[in-house]
Parts: C-alpha cells; structure tokens; sequence
C-alpha cells in the first residue's frame, strides 16, 4: 500500500502525543497489553481517563515530565495506507528535533490549542515546515471542547493564521477542529462539529494526494555502492546501487555519469524484489549500464540533458544543532551529500533568521544550537545538487564534526543568488 509519512508538532501541552495516541486507539492499531499498561500508568498518575499520550511518550523522564522531549516514531495502517509519525517536541530548545522529525514527512500536523490560539511556536514549526519543503500542512485546532466547539474561534484563528503563512512558501494547507482527549474529528464525524463540513482528520491523511510531491522530471541516482559478485558464474556481472533520488529510470535510457561526462544506456534495472523496467522517487535499484565506465560512490547518474549544478561554492540555509560549540567560521567539517562524502567549511554567515519574526538579521558571524542562517560553504570536491525545494534528496546535507563525528548542522542548498 501507499505509505504516508507525517510529524505532528506545536506548542507544548497542545496535545501533539495525545494526539496521535487517539489516531492509534481509534484506528485499533494498538495491542490489548499496551492499553492495559497505559491505562494502569493513567490510574497511577491520578487520572480519570486513560491518557493515550502515554503510547508515545515512552521514555520515563518524559513521562514524569509529562513533556515529549525526543522524536518519537509509531506506524499504524488502515485499509487504504500504511503511516509513520513522528511525534516531535514542542520546547524552543529541542528545534533541532523537530527539524529531524519533519526533514522527510509528506505532511505535517501543526497542533493549536483553541483556547491560546496562534501563539510563537505555532508560527515557528509553520516557519521550519516551510523551509524544510513539507508539501502538506494541516493545522488541527484542539480541544474545542474546551471553547464550547465555537465556530467563531476556530474561523478567528484560522483567519489569523492564513494572515500569517501568506509570508511563507506553503504549497497545501488544511483546517481541521478536532478534540484529541474526546476523539471528536480524529478519526469519526462529531455530533458537536455538525458545523463543520470538511472531512475527519483520518480521513485526510488516508486520501491527500501525494503522488505529484515527488521530482519525477529531474532523474537522479547518487551512486551508493558498486556490485560486482565473486562467484564464477556472475563475472560479468556489474552494478551500481543507490536510491533513486528523483525522475524515473526506464531501461533504455540514455543517461550521462558525473563528474566523468561520459554517457551510455540503461540495460537493466534490478531491484530486491527482482528485475525492473523502470524505477522512480524512491526506490532501490540497481542500474546495469552498456558499458564498462569508472564509476564509483558518490557519483550522481543523471539524463545527458538534465544535469544538476555542480559546484564547490555553495550558498544554504543551516540550522546549528550541535549543543557543545556554536558555527567556527573558516573551521573543516565533514560533509554529507547524498551518497558523497567532502571535506567542508563555511566561508561566510550571510544572516541569521529570527523564525519568530522572519526578520533577516545582518551582521553575524556565527550560529548557536537551534539557530539557523544563510551561509556560504566551500568544499575539497564539487556536489552535484538541486534547489532544495526543487529536490529534498539532492538539495539536503549535514556537517559533522571531524572530532567527535557528532552531526552537528544540517542544511538546504539553494540556487545561487544573481
């Protein structure tokens, strides 16, 4: 079945974990043994109810905390599509964890608790979503039936926030009022939302399109690996294995190998599950090619026509997740790119975003945990890269700290500025 990856984030105490406890409950996608627990840990903790944000938040220092502090993963299926969510923390220091969580979703579920209405990490997790490129959002106002499931405060904060996301490069945004703890809108219809015309949230997961997200005009594969078995009977056998990381690959193809230049033709595509015709966005293949090249990973094969930019002199949008030391300027890192690996190192902050008020701030020399900026880099090898919001796969990286291999940025690669 088709597979829907989506992160829930918002504010704290929004009900991010109840959230997606009621997705699972409802849906009955969770073990008898599981509810039990949660139930007897409910009746523990002094509640009336059974607290279903308990299936996410499975560290016990964040449930005595009552906060999710750490990405948490579920997956879950109904009959129409298979998900996976990430449940990512609401606090302002863990903003490096949501963009971990968010970085690959189809969508994102901004959680806003109807009585507080749009408030800073609202406007911050829509922010991050928009620079990540999630190409679908949907605003879930909670806990209606703490305002009487008003019409009027869910069109107000509704009108507020389109107001707000109008600075921003949103390409698909929904409008849900839902009650996590009650279950009314997750996954049935709601007798006190009888207002409200659109569908479940449920509902919408299983039906938004998706299937026009991925690049299928710009065909890329990063080489990741060379196969050539041992065994006497394949030794003619060579294949070149990898994701493919946008268009879609057909045998027959003409096709080009960076950084040689040199071009050939796809004779056969296999795959884990036996031999393909063609491969798109995605999939793991293995290219056979007609003929015998120098190729190896880290090089990208792309359409003779349709290359990506290359280049050792990069502009990006970097978010500094490393808590032990800020952005050094001029410092070598590690870069990951695909399937590349470089030596790299950031020649110049160009500003700092203020992702509270989308202000440029000038004059900066470095980045702190969480903060994220505009900078140039060079690296010891070219990339072959594509506009981040062009392409994720190809217009994404991280840094990683020599010494310690700690990741410690990660980064969008934009198109040059004229």
């Amino acid at each position: 079945m088709e597979r829907l990856r989506f992160a829930t984030v918002g504010s704290v105490d929004d009900g991010k974990s109840t959230l997606i406890g009621r997705l699972l409950f409802d849906s009955k996608s969770i073990f008898e043994d599981q509810l039990e627990h949660i139930e007897a840990v409910s009746k523990r903790r002094g509640t009336d109810y059974v607290d279903l944000s308990l299936l996410t938040d499975g560290l016990r220092a964040e449930r005595e905390q009552g906060i999710t502090i750490d990405v948490a993963y579920r997956y879950f299926a109904t009959p129409n599509r298979n998900f996976i969510i990430a449940d990512c923390p609401g606090h302002i220091q863990y903003t490096r964890n949501m963009i971990t969580g968010a970085s690959n979703v189809d969508l994102a579920i901004v959680l806003v608790d109807a009585r507080t209405g749009i408030v800073e990490q609202t406007r911050r997790h829509s922010l991050l979503a928009s620079l990540l490129g999630v190409p679908h959002l949907v605003i879930c106002v909670n806990k209606m039936d703490l305002v009487d499931w008003s019409p009027e405060v869910f069109h107000r904060i509704r009108n507020e926030f389109e107001e707000f996301a109008s600075r921003l490069s949103l390409r698909d945004v929904t409008f849900l009022p839902i009650s996590a703890l009650q279950g009314d809108n997750v996954v049935s219809r709601s007798p006190n939302l009888t207002w409200f015309e659109g569908p479940t949230l449920l509902h919408h997961l299983e039906n938004v399109y998706t299937a026009s997200d991925d690049n299928r005009v710009d065909a890329r594969f990063p080489v990741q690996y060379v196969i050539r078995p041992q065994r006497a009977e394949h030794h003619d056998y060579r294949g070149y294995a990898g994701r493919v990381a946008g268009g879609v690959f057909r045998v027959g193809d003409d096709v080009m190998v960076l950084p040689s230049g040199l071009t050939t033709t796809i004779t056969g595509i296999d795959s884990p599950n036996g031999p393909l015709t063609q491969a798109q966005p995605g999939d793991a293949a293995t290219l056979l090619l007609a003929d015998d090249l120098s190729i190896a990973r880290g090089d990208m094969i792309c359409r003779p026509n349709n290359r990506p930019r290359q280049s050792q002199s990069l502009e990006a949008m970097l978010c500094w997740m490393d808590d032990a030391a800020p952005l050094q300027p001029d410092r070598i890192y590690t870069i990951k790119h695909t399937t590349k690996l470089a030596r790299a190192k950031v020649t110049k902050v160009l500003y700092r975003l203020n992702i509270s008020t989308l202000h440029r701030e000038a004059d900066v020399k470095s980045l702190a945990l969480n903060e994220i900026g505009r900078v140039e880099l060079h690296t010891t090898a070219p990339l072959f890269y594509d506009d981040y919001h062009a392409n994720r796969a190809t217009g994404s990286f991280i840094l990683v700290d020599e010494h310690s291999g700690q990741t410690c940025a990660a980064g969008m690669l934009l198109s040059p500025r004229t």
